[in-house]
């Protein structure tokens, strides 16, 4: 062989090239099936983002079932019970078959690696009770929604610093409820907050809510109430679903 080294390079670059093209797709490919644009968009036209925890994988597919047929587009799954990712992640996959317009994201998200493993899992959202910058960063890094629970307009400026569009306020009623909204908003009209805990479907309570300026509201156990899961009463959680997301639509006009 007349250059034994240029053979070898030739060789060499071939193999990475096989391999390049192989895996090419991966470059191409984002775990979360739906894009930031999409997630918020599709918050901010329903105004209702469900939240629940089932321990059991058939119980959580039939919350899911039961809040899509209501007319839900987006499932929040909180990671509030022990191996929560090991709902998490065939859930996600049963929906994506059953209710392939349905966007799961995860909540109760308090620190990056938990993120980083349901990011890896593909989560289409992140929420936590509170603001955590690494979070931030991790979730603006992929393009993913982080709507973190803030209690100050410190905490509220800070997050939006590090990307946050749609800002948790939680706990909802306790720091202040509508009137906190309508204060943030005044001199503050560019932030979207998301309140959770003391939201209810009752129509006073939403009024009150978009009244003050809200984007969405989230909704857990005053929607998927326990009496119903244990009973086994799904439709009833399909029925004030459609019923909560009708009020929403009249409440904005």
């Amino acid at each position: 062989i007349a250059n034994p080294f240029g053979a070898i390079l030739t060789l060499g670059l071939a193999i990475c090239q096989r391999r390049c093209e192989r895996f090419s797709h991966l470059r191409e490919t984002n775990m979360a099936r739906f894009d930031r644009l999409t997630v918020y968009q599709t918050m901010l036209d329903g105004g209702l983002v469900p939240l629940f925890y089932h321990a059991d994988l058939t119980v959580a597919q039939q919350i899911a079932h039961a809040l899509a047929c209501g007319g839900a587009r987006v499932l929040e799954f909180t990671n509030r019970g022990d191996f929560a990712f090991e709902v998490f992640g065939p859930l996600l996959k049963h929906c994506a078959r059953e209710h392939p317009e349905l966007i799961i994201g995860v909540g109760s998200v308090e620190d990056a690696p938990t993120a980083a493993l349901y990011l890896a899992m593909g989560a289409n959202f992140v929420v936590g009770p509170n603001f955590n910058e690494e979070v931030a960063r991790l979730c603006n890094r992929r393009k993913v929604p982080y709507l973190p629970g803030c209690g100050t307009v410190s905490e509220i400026a800070q997050a939006e610093e590090l990307g946050v569009e749609i800002v948790k306020i939680f706990p909802g009623e306790s720091v202040g409820g509508p009137d906190f909204v309508k204060a943030v908003r005044g001199p503050r009209p560019w932030t979207r907050l998301m309140p959770t805990g003391g939201v209810t479907p009752e129509e006073d309570n939403l009024r009150a809510w978009f009244s003050a300026g809200v984007a969405c509201v989230g909704m857990g156990s005053n929607l998927v109430r326990k009496a119903w899961v244990e009973a086994g009463q799904f439709a009833e959680i399909e029925a004030l679903t459609r019923t909560t997301l009708e009020r929403i639509r009249a409440i904005r006009g």
